[in-house]
C-alpha cells in the first residue's frame, strides 16, 4: 500500500467542499490515515514549494496558500499517488475534464481545490513534512 499527501486548499475550505472531496477519495477506496487542519506559515510554505520558490509567481502561491488554514490528509491505497492525481485531473482546472475533482470544482491553475504529491518519493517527504509518525493511524 502506498501513501500520498493531499492539501485541501483555501478555495476548497472557503467553498465548503472538503467533505465532498474527501468523500470522493473514500468512495474510490482510499483510507484516510492522517487528517488535520493547519495554517501554513511562510517557512513551511517555502520548504514545501522549494521547487518553485524562485519563480516570479511564487509570492502569489504563498499568499494564497497562507490565506486560510488548509486540511492536510494522508491517503493510503494501491498506487495512491497516481490514482489520486488521476482523480484530481490536470493542475490547471480549466483543462481538467468533467468528472475529475478539479474539472468539476476548480477554477484555474492555482485555485484548484487540492495539492497532491507528484511521485512516491515526493509523497514520503511531504507526509513526513506535515505529519509525525504518531499522527498516522494504521486502521
Amino acid at each position: 500500500m502506498e501513501r500520498t499527501l493531499i492539501l485541501l486548499k483555501p478555495d476548497c475550505i472557503a467553498k465548503g467542499l472538503c467533505g465532498a472531496v474527501m468523500s470522493r477519495f473514500e468512495s474510490a477506496g482510499f483510507k484516510i490515515r492522517g487528517c488535520k487542519m493547519l495554517h501554513l506559515g511562510k517557512d513551511l510554505l517555502r520548504d514545501h514549494y522549494a521547487h518553485i520558490a524562485d519563480k516570479p509567481f511564487y509570492p502569489d502561491v504563498e499568499s494564497f496558500m497562507g490565506s486560510t488554514p488548509v486540511i492536510a490528509l494522508v491517503l493510503e491505497g494501491a498506487n495512491s499517488v497516481a490514482a489520486v492525481r488521476d482523480m484530481l485531473g490536470p493542475t490547471d482546472s480549466r483543462k481538467a475534464p468533467k468528472g475529475t475533482i478539479r474539472g468539476d470544482l476548480g477554477v484555474d491553475m492555482m485555485v484548484n481545490i487540492a495539492h497532491a504529491s507528484d511521485s512516491p518519493e515526493t509523497a514520503q517527504k511531504e507526509v513526513a513534512r506535515f505529519f509525525s509518525d504518531e499522527e498516522l493511524f494504521p486502521y
